[in-house]
Formats: C-alpha cells, sequence, structure tokens
C-alpha cells in the first residue's frame, strides 16, 4: 500500500465543513489527485485509527477534496481535535 500520509495532503476547515464535523459526522481532506476513494479510505482508517462509512471526492480550485464519513461510533469531532482543527 502507498504511504497514507502521501494519498491525504493535509485537512479542509471552512466554516462548512466544521458544520458537517458536527451535524453530519464528516470530515474533509484535499488528497492527492490521483487517489481513489477506496485508497482514502484506507489512508483515513490507518492514519486516525476510525472506521469509515463513504467517501466522496470531487476536483476543486485547490485540488482533489474528500469528504469523508465515519462510521457512528467514531467521532469526527474527535478526530477533528486531534489533528488540530479547533
Amino acid at each position: 500500500m502507498k504511504d497514507p500520509y502521501e494519498i491525504i495532503l493535509h485537512p479542509y476547515v471552512t466554516e462548512r465543513a466544521l458544520f458537517m464535523m458536527d451535524r453530519e459526522n464528516k470530515l474533509q481532506f484535499i488528497v492527492k489527485k490521483t487517489a481513489s476513494k477506496e485508497e482514502i479510505k484506507k489512508a483515513i482508517e490507518e492514519i486516525f485509527q476510525v472506521e469509515v462509512e463513504s467517501v466522496n471526492t470531487m476536483i476543486t480550485k485547490h485540488g482533489k477534496k474528500a469528504i469523508v464519513k465515519l462510521k457512528p461510533e467514531y467521532s469526527a469531532e474527535e478526530v477533528g481535535m486531534r489533528i488540530g482543527v479547533f
């Protein structure tokens, strides 16, 4: 497997991202343009020791953005605090 830190470049933090973290248990990241959803899922699970329910991706002016929904037993806010989003 590729190095997960090569796939996940950095968290993407906006007001909307914080709202999604709070209400929908989702995190947003800027990821490598060539990364597949499966690679993103594995990288997030490995880096943060969580389980991912789904991954949605889109290309933005900032690069490829991944919206990662965690399984209900994991807290996106707790992961956000660990990576210093707050």
